[in-house]
């Protein structure tokens, strides 16, 4: 029965993969292997398992699902109501000069998705950052070029701080590195966000202009937009003073707006918003987490913590983020740390880059990539693959920036 599930585990993810070819929509596959496997798996669990455990499995498995579909509704909604008034098309209109070369656009997109996505969280930062644009109404083929820097620079910009990434906070909190230790990451990933930048733009040269048009916002649009940077910041705050969820904050956050929008103006049907999400975006993060959690109870993340019996620590560590671009970054992570692996600091910085931005390789390696799926049609796993040679540069570039950094300082 392992075997058979693993079988679907992989078909669930090939599905993804052929969604061209198939013209199934990836989130009707995903959702159907995903929940296959777990109703096989009650059907015929493991001898050593009881039915206890197997609820406790899967609740496990859809407490993390339900806590991300949450912030993703809540996250969505906000962005929903602030495009609809035009108030993000506005901003960005007003912010941009009238003329603008594609490489300082690309190199600007990628510098503002690396600091943002250190303040806010993976998934806000990629759904404003898709945003902002598709506002530009560029053609397809560049599009892709700036969402895939943006997937890469998200990643990139959580992983050297603990509000960032959850990976980086799990080597924190097991007293492998110290945040004096994590800031020395920045240049590195900084670097191979400017790396990746100029190898996506060395065939863009033309000048881009914008046309300037007044957007007129009322008191209320502008009180939602600055409802939602506070949500943003009292997310990051509340998590660092107090432990709150980001789940739970973003929630109250959301329903602060329904109450402002329903005393600033009562005709608004406020709710509506919420219908404007993309649930098909919802489904295939549920398909695709059903199948990793599936990974996680057959113990297949167990073996990763063997590469470091036939690989130095570093290049053990270089594989790592390689995989993390299939496997769900925390759970491997986990098992990483669980195993007792012994390394020095400069090995521990560069496993936390590696699992950290590894997972920009492939369009399903983070939640980043996957948002960007869902929003964007075209965006499909073969698409963004075509981009793979230019991200594993400048992952490369990056992991040797985090060597030599450590080694010198």
């Amino acid at each position: 029965m392992s075997a058979l599930l693993l079988v679907l585990v992989a078909l669930g993810f090939v599905s993804i993969v052929i969604e061209d070819l198939v013209h199934i929509d990836k989130a009707k596959t995903t959702l159907f292997f995903g929940s296959l496997v777990w109703v096989l798996y009650f059907m015929v669990p493991p001898a050593h398992m009881a039915s206890g455990e197997l609820m406790h499995a899967l609740n496990e498995n859809l407490l993390d699902i339900a806590t991300l579909w949450l912030f993703l509704m809540a996250a969505m909604t906000f962005v929903a109501y602030l495009s609809s008034k035009g108030l993000i098309d506005g901003l960005v209109n007003r912010m941009l000069p009238r003329r603008m070369t594609e490489r300082t656009l690309m190199m600007i997109t990628g510098l503002f998705a690396f600091v943002f996505s250190s303040m806010a969280d993976n998934v806000t930062c990629t759904l404003v950052c898709i945003t902002v644009l598709l506002s530009l109404k560029m053609p397809t083929e560049k599009l892709l070029r700036y969402v895939v820097l943006v997937v890469f620079s998200i990643n990139a910009g959580g992983a050297a701080l603990i509000t960032g990434d959850v990976t980086t906070l799990m080597i924190f909190l097991a007293d492998k590195v110290a945040i004096p230790d994590l800031l020395m990451l920045i240049l590195p990933d900084v670097t191979a966000v400017l790396v990746l930048s100029w190898l996506l733009s060395r065939s863009m040269k033309e000048e881009l202009q914008f046309e300037k048009q007044n957007y007129v916002f009322n008191r209320g649009d502008l009180i939602v937009g600055a409802l939602f940077l506070l949500t943003i910041l009292g997310t990051i705050g509340g998590n660092i003073a107090f432990d709150i969820p980001p789940v739970l904050s973003f929630l109250f956050g959301l329903s602060l707006m329904f109450m402002v929008v329903q005393f600033i103006n009562r005709d608004e049907p406020i709710l509506d918003y919420v219908r404007r999400i993309e649930f098909d975006t919802l489904l295939f993060f549920l398909g695709v987490l059903l199948l990793v959690g599936m990974l996680k109870e057959l113990g297949v993340l167990s073996y990763f913590p063997r590469l470091y019996e036939y690989l130095p620590p570093m290049a053990a560590n270089y594989v790592v983020g390689l995989l993390s671009a299939l496997f769900d970054n925390v759970p491997l992570t986990a098992a990483l740390l669980k195993s007792g692996i012994d390394m020095e600091l400069s090995e521990w910085l560069t496993l936390t880059y590696a699992v950290g931005v590894g997972g920009s390789l492939l369009a399903i390696g983070s939640a980043a990539g996957v948002v960007a799926m869902s929003k964007i049609p075209e965006l499909t796993f073969v698409a963004y693959l075509r981009y793979s040679g230019y991200l594993l540069v400048a992952y490369s570039v990056g992991f040797a920036g985090v060597v030599l950094v450590s080694v010198l300082l």
